[in-house]
């Protein structure tokens, strides 16, 4: 059997809309601005208009729906100013000017005129519902219910069908169409506030991102940087010093500083390709962080420096994630920079790396004469606990005792305190 199309189905579905829709909301927007701009001026246009009306309804009109058509002819023009002027007041005033207008509707409604100027109230019942709370709806009903009541009274025969009937309705149209307009209302300022509310926290979230990354990427130049030039520094020294008495020496610290000359350039230009907006993510340099296994190679160049290392790993160190084993290796790495710069010609160190089911534990301690930096004099020690910190570890660096000196950093990452994919620091 063939497929029976369905009629506009490859019809394209636009959300465009309509011109005549276009040009309407160009002129609701000009009106409401002129409005915002100008409210009096426009209260003042609006009640010209309803007095001219009601005015123009005197001179006659309001005979053709009248119960008694022998009403003079002034009663009829101080009603009908009665029901339209205090129009002027529907936004400042609200119930005072359906006062004025319910008790001329009672006047009207009791002579017999039954003016149509009296439907005018209910743009103040409109107002009421769409500004003042919802009781005082209650109000304003029994006050357009009064002149209904004396309708009933004075003219019991046609009244029902003629006025009061009618009335009802309008009354319940007006309210509900100022509660709706209301609620739209409100529920387009929540929109707006919630889009405002969730600017300034995409912003603050954007300000925080930034400064983490900043500190992040603060942390890795220092790291790179500071580890890489106190090596070099001390080669420098130890090739200068036997450049005199043995060459060869001189010669292996020199291609010895070009080794770590090279590999801080590596790393610093890894660094800065990931910075550059116009690299894509798919060519940038993907090789591995440091790791535990790479620790052999940053203690060799340590020991080429001139500090004597002594190490010890116990356990599995592949068994560590990858962001605890980054963090454990720069802890060392800054542990013993800072060794290779106040530590003393003497200094030597020791590195104990203990790998278990509960954690990793690192003692990191030298016998330097010269003393460490103060806690706080540089971004050395403050990496090492944003790095802990990371992982919910503990870190304690200090001096030792007086009678063996030098300094001692001790670091814990527990295994359970974040997922194994969680993000690198």
């Amino acid at each position: 059997m063939p497929r029976r199309e369905l009629p506009y189905e490859d019809e394209p579905v636009t959300t465009t809309p309509h011109p005549l829709t276009r040009l309407l909301q160009r002129w609701t927007q000009r009106v409401r601005a002129f409005d915002g701009r100008r409210p009096l001026v426009w209260d003042v246009l609006v009640t010209g208009f309803f007095v001219s009306a009601a005015l123009i309804d005197a001179t006659g009109g309001w005979r053709n729906t009248a119960a008694d058509r022998d009403v003079a002819q002034g009663p009829i023009l101080l009603m009908s100013l009665a029901l339209s002027v205090p129009l002027l007041w529907r936004r400042r005033h609200p119930l005072a000017a359906l006062t004025v207008m319910a008790a001329a509707t009672a006047v009207s409604n009791w002579t017999g005129a039954w003016l149509q100027a009296a439907l005018i109230q209910f743009i103040v019942v409109f107002n009421i519902a769409l500004r003042l709370p919802l009781r005082t709806l209650g109000r304003a009903a029994a006050m357009t219910a009064l002149p209904m009541t004396v309708c009933v009274f004075a003219h019991p025969r046609d009244s029902w069908g003629e006025l009061v009937v009618p009335q009802i309705w309008s009354f319940a149209v007006v309210a509900l169409a100022g509660i709706a307009v209301r609620s739209r209302q409100d529920h387009t300022q929540a929109l707006v506030e919630r889009a405002r509310r969730l600017e300034v926290e995409r912003d603050q979230q954007a300000q925080l991102a930034t400064a983490a990354e900043r500190t992040r990427i603060a942390r890795e130049m220092h790291d790179i940087i500071g580890h890489n030039l106190s090596v070099i520094t001390g080669l420098a020294d130890g090739g200068s010093y036997a450049a005199a008495k043995s060459p060869e020496r001189a010669a292996e610290a020199l291609e010895a500083i070009g080794t770590t000359s090279r590999q801080a350039l590596g790393e610093l230009r890894r660094l800065l390709d990931v910075l550059r907006d116009d690299t894509p993510a798919t060519t940038a340099d993907r090789s591995p962080q440091p790791a535990l296994t790479d620790l052999d190679r940053l203690i060799d160049g340590v020991r080429a420096a001139g500090l004597p290392v002594r190490s010890t790993v116990r356990g599995r160190p592949t068994s560590v994630p990858a962001g605890r084993q980054l963090t454990v290796y720069r802890v060392i790495q800054e542990a013993l920079t800072n060794t290779l710069k106040h530590g003393g010609p003497d200094a030597t160190a020791t590195v104990d790396v203990s790998c278990t089911d509960t954690g990793v534990t690192v003692n990191i301690t030298d016998t330097g004469t010269g003393g460490s930096s103060p806690p706080g004099s540089g971004r050395g020690l403050t990496g090492m606990r944003e790095r802990t910190s990371l992982y919910d570890g503990t870190l304690e660096a200090g001096p030792l005792p007086v009678p063996r000196g030098g300094w001692r950093v001790h670091l814990h990452l527990p295994t359970d305190s974040l997922p194994e994919n969680s993000e690198t620091p």
